[in-house]
């Protein structure tokens, strides 16, 4: 897959949430609607949902999650992992060997590369 524009990286540091992690949660993505925000001991950051066993204050993960986004240049090629159609993101691997999270909609251009 070729990127079409840059995707750029939250400031705060990515941390991954297992199975039974709580974290308290905060308001729903208003641009991303199956995101919502939590936070955890270890961080915060954005979190699908459905991999929460309520999203109303306080949850506990049910599926693992890790919320690494992948910074990406205009032109760079990316392998995609994995497709989460639900949320409309792909965890990819740039040729530089990092992984992480791609918004779909903003950033690939499908089937080229």
């Amino acid at each position: 897959m070729r990127v079409r524009e840059a995707h750029t990286i939250p400031k705060r540091p990515a941390f991954r949430l297992d199975v039974g992690d709580r974290v308290q949660v905060g308001e729903r993505d208003t641009e991303w609607p199956e995101f919502v925000f939590v936070t955890a001991t270890h961080g915060s950051g954005w979190v699908p949902a459905r991999h929460l066993s309520h999203p109303l204050a306080a949850a506990g993960v049910e599926v693992p999650y890790d919320i690494t986004e992948l910074a990406t240049a205009p032109g760079e090629v990316l392998d995609v992992v994995m497709a989460d159609d639900l949320s409309g993101w792909l965890w990819c691997r740039s040729s530089r060997g990092g992984e992480g999270w791609v918004p779909a909609r903003i950033d690939a251009i499908p089937g080229d590369g």
